[in-house]
């Protein structure tokens, strides 16, 4: 009877099951590890985030794209421990802000800490020692995960104020939706054109991003969409072509080096929403800009490259009678979950994003890499 029970019970969890067709669109020669580059200290630092990327949308996603990911290529792989400070479950906001400044924080905040202290963040960082600094993402820029590079508040639905933040830094590069929280405001001021009139070329996507001129000389913005983008399914297809714009743009921005962050941020929206295809043709976009991001580095030799998620969403596996061809998949939750996630690194450093660690780690690891300033991480906003 108990067992009957338990049963009974794992089946409920299946929210959804689906059948997905595989695809393949990354072309890769081979899959073996590549070799680290012999330089000791990057110029360079790109981080790429794919949100609620856990094992199984990882697992799923290779097996859709022809059982291949760049990821395969990567030497170096570590675990990272997820939780926030408040919660052993964590949400992208106390996640993000963790790989931004080193802190474990509650569930919401964004850049600051359990006392809602602003906290410096990477970006912060590497814009004082004269980097240049970008931020790509297939949400909205003012969103959990980009947000907590670039801005400090108590909660991370306060999007107007967010993006006013932006108005205190110098970033070089940005793209991402949320346009409407930029130029359409409570407050009536229209931080587009306030960035305009301080350098700043804007373009949005009632231009075609191939006609945005692009002058290293100059800051760049590209507002994807007035709130959230599409999904890649319903025809968002700028992830890649943006990253592989902002990578030259960058490197010739000044001779100090630069610091990316790039995230594929609807991967968690599939698993909230527990729809197996929004997972898949998403990890199958953040893939292809991975690959191309560790080619431009492995050419580079300079730059180190780190792939990982903030949290693992929806407990997403694989099921009983799945092939490589045919995947049939279920969820235990419709939110994130605590299991550990993986790192992968490749480039000068990626050596020491090897082992288990707690994801604020991964800001200290960044942080020496670069020889940033890395005294108390609180500071007067």
């Amino acid at each position: 009877m108990i067992r009957s029970i338990l049963l009974l019970g794992l089946l409920s969890f299946c929210i959804q099951c689906k059948t997905a067709t595989k695809i393949q669109t990354v072309d890769q020669d081979t899959v073996a590890p590549i070799a680290i580059p012999t330089v000791d200290k990057p110029k360079n630092i790109i981080l790429m985030i794919g949100d609620g990327m856990g094992l199984g949308q990882l697992t799923a996603g290779m097996y859709y794209n022809g059982n291949k990911t760049a990821l395969e290529k990567f030497p170096v792989i570590g675990l990272h421990k997820s939780h926030a400070g408040n919660k052993l479950i964590t949400d992208s906001a106390a996640a993000a802000t963790s790989f931004a400044s080193g802190v474990k924080t509650y569930n919401g905040a964004i850049g600051v800490d359990m006392d809602t202290v602003a906290v410096e963040t990477v970006l912060e960082k590497a814009e004082k020692k004269g980097l240049a600094t970008g931020l790509i993402a297939t949400s909205t820029i003012v969103h959990a995960t980009p947000a907590s590079f670039i801005s400090h508040n108590k909660y991370r639905k306060n999007y107007e104020e967010i993006a006013l933040d932006f108005m205190d830094t110098e970033i070089d590069f940005f793209a991402g939706g949320g346009k409407k929280f930029f130029d359409r405001r409570e407050d009536e001021r229209d931080l587009l054109k306030e960035m305009e009139s301080n350098g700043y070329i804007i373009c949005n996507y009632l231009t075609d991003y191939d006609n945005c001129p692009i002058d290293p000389s100059k800051n760049f913005a590209y507002l994807t969409a007035d709130a959230d983008p599409l999904p890649a399914s319903q025809g968002r297809d700028y992830l890649e072509p943006i990253t592989k714009s902002a990578l030259p743009y960058l490197d010739n921005k000044n001779d100090n080096g630069f610091f990316l962050m790039v995230e594929g941020s609807q991967i968690d929206w599939g698993g909230h929403a527990n729809n197996s295809e929004y997972i898949l043709t998403e990890f199958v976009d953040f893939d292809k800009t991975v690959n191309h991001v560790l080619e431009w580095a492995k050419k580079d030799g300079e730059t180190l490259v780190i792939v990982t998620a903030d949290h693992e969403t929806g407990g997403y596996a694989i099921q009983q009678e799945s092939t490589m061809d045919s995947l049939i998949t279920a969820f235990t939750s419709t939110y994130h979950t605590a299991v550990m996630i993986p790192v992968f690194a490749y480039g000068p450093g990626s050596a020491t994003f090897s082992g288990i660690y707690e994801n604020t780690a991964i800001f200290d690891k960044m942080v020496r890499a670069l020889s940033l300033d890395n005294s108390p991480s609180t500071f007067k906003k």
